[in-house]
């Protein structure tokens, strides 16, 4: 997994306390952001947190750049409405000898990892053999059509390949670029970094978290599993681990500081 952050509002914490700064008082737009120096943006995004005004937060977005992650995963990171997603298509990209996430637990089984490592290499096979067929069959229609050569295999190699990636498996690596604004990364982090989500999205949240807390560390000091900020809400399903997650997250919040 690689995750790196492409891109991020300016000053993102001074643009939320100018967003607060208007809710609150009757300054112009002209005087809104005087006197937001850095240390005045971060106790207005701090007191903010303890208010529990999150609207402001919109106003500012990360964009990350986000590689070497499951299919799996795809699927759960698209629940998040509130982001924009641009995903590497199965459709327009051949993947002849596609990459694989292996589950750690795979991994870390002999036996269970010659197993899966059989049934990636079927499921490529399958995918060329199923691509190589339909190409076939594709070009063919497309000669008779009157198109020329070249032009003839490359639109069948396309249109064999929509139907023959129905046959990758969740493993599959896959690429995106994802948008989010501040206040839906909150909501993520609340729910991915939290011990009982999935190893592979909580790996990508953490590190997402991460890079958040370098951009703009006040803006996401009480980030994390809904347990760092307040009660355990699984109830009955609760990891009960919340002392070692606060610590988790309090040194991550410790080293975004000093680095931000």
């Amino acid at each position: 997994m690689k995750v790196q952050l492409l891109a991020y509002t300016p000053e993102p914490e001074k643009v939320v306390a100018a967003a607060a700064k208007l809710c609150y008082s009757n300054a112009s737009i002209d005087d809104l952001l005087a006197g937001l120096t850095t240390e005045k943006s971060r106790e207005f995004v701090e007191m903010l947190a303890t208010m529990g005004h999150e609207s402001p937060t919109e106003h500012v977005s990360f964009t990350f750049a986000i590689e070497g992650v499951s299919r799996a995963l795809l699927a759960q990171i698209t629940r998040h409405r509130i982001a924009s997603y641009s995903v590497q298509s199965q459709r327009y990209v051949k993947l002849d000898d596609f990459a694989r996430v292996t589950p750690p637990e795979i991994a870390a089984d002999p036996e269970a990892k010659a197993a899966f490592e059989e049934a990636m290499q079927s499921e490529a096979e399958h995918y060329q053999k199923i691509t190589g067929i339909l190409k076939e069959k594709h070009k063919a229609a497309f000669l008779a059509e009157g198109m020329e050569e070249k032009a003839a295999a490359r639109m069948a190699e396309k249109k064999a390949i929509e139907d023959a990636r129905f046959v990758l498996p969740n493993a599959c690596d896959t690429k995106m670029i994802v948008t989010m604004n501040a206040r839906s990364l909150q909501n993520f982090f609340h729910h991915r970094c939290c011990s009982r989500a999935q190893w592979e999205i909580r790996a990508l949240a953490d590190e997402m978290l991460r890079l958040c807390l370098k951009a703009a560390p006040s803006l996401f000091a009480k980030s994390g599993p809904s347990c760092v900020a307040g009660p355990c809400p699984e109830g009955k399903m609760s990891c009960g681990k919340t002392a070692e997650m606060r610590q988790k997250y309090m040194a991550m919040r410790s080293e975004g500081q000093k680095n931000g």
